[in-house]
């Protein structure tokens, strides 16, 4: 009885072996290789359970999922024989599973081994057919594009497909990063005292356009205010000469009482002339009223 129960054990636990090694499981971000004693039988297996023989079949997963090859920073020749330092990124997955195992032997690191190569070359062919200006300008845009076009062609050929390239940074080396800085220090410094020597320069022309714009406003205000009281006095003495030929004797005699009044003014004023000068003469020519002393 011991016997058949053991070899019950046994017979179950063989065949839950099998079993469990009869099967497989894709998950859904991986694809998978089935194997024949080594050879390729079938590719791009589908997630889900599947079954193989025990022994004879063998399988290898892959994973789908977007991989990133991120370049260390490499320097590159551009056609004047300028150094740069580039920094550049490769966005990539698995396109063709079995060129994909039989090319890089399904290992990610491989595959991005060859794909630096095929970057490396590309940006060196691209740099050196380029001067710094149009790297940095207009033509970065068309440098990607090319890259993306040569990588994403020899990447067929390891079974990749190649999703996006770009450009992060492209730097000058230290050395030379701080001569142009400071070149451009300088420019920038030349330019800024040019623009201080133009703006004193306009500033003086200002002063001084305003001091011409003064003198000639003062110049205009004097002579209008000149003609102004000339015409004024003219006014005047048209007016005293009228009032003067409608009573010469009055007018005089208001003349000669303005003349006493401006000289007499103070208590102490003092005038020393003949009794008979003409000063004195409506002293005497003017009879008192009666009742006068």
């Amino acid at each position: 009885m011991n016997r058949t129960a053991t070899a019950i054990v046994v017979i179950v636990l063989v065949a839950l072996g099998l079993l469990y090694s009869g099967t497989y499981t894709v998950h859904e971000s991986q694809t998978a290789i089935k194997f024949r004693l080594g050879e390729i039988i079938k590719t791009d297996i589908e997630p889900g359970l599947h079954f193989k023989v025990p022994f004879i079949n063998n399988t290898r997963k892959f994973d789908l999922r977007v991989q990133t090859l991120d370049e260390e920073p490499q320097q590159f020749l551009t056609q004047n024989k300028k150094n740069l330092i580039v920094d550049a990124f490769v966005k990539w997955r698995i396109g063709e599973v079995r060129r994909y195992y039989t090319t890089v032997g399904g290992e990610p690191r491989r595959a991005n081994q060859r794909l630096s190569e095929i970057i490396r070359n590309s940006l060196r062919e691209q740099f050196r057919q380029r001067t710094i200006p149009e790297l940095v300008s207009g033509d970065r845009v068309a440098v990607m594009k090319k890259l993306e076009q040569d990588i994403s062609s020899a990447a067929v050929s390891l079974g990749l497909e190649v999703l996006d390239v770009r450009i992060k940074r492209i730097d000058l080396p230290d050395r030379i990063s701080e001569s142009v800085y400071d070149r451009m220090a300088s420019e920038r410094q030349r330019v800024a005292k040019e623009l201080r020597a133009e703006g004193a320069r306009e500033a003086e022309e200002i002063r001084a356009s305003a001091d011409r714009q003064r003198q000639v406003i003062l110049a205009e205000a004097r002579r209008d205010s000149q003609r102004t009281r000339g015409e004024g006095d003219a006014r005047a003495a048209e007016i005293y000469a009228n009032a003067y030929n409608d009573d010469r004797e009055f007018y005089s005699f208001y003349r000669s009482l303005q003349a006493y009044r401006e000289t007499f003014s103070a208590q102490d004023d003092l005038i020393v002339l003949s009794p008979d000068s003409a000063f004195f003469r409506y002293f005497d020519s003017v009879a008192p009223q009666a009742g006068d002393e």
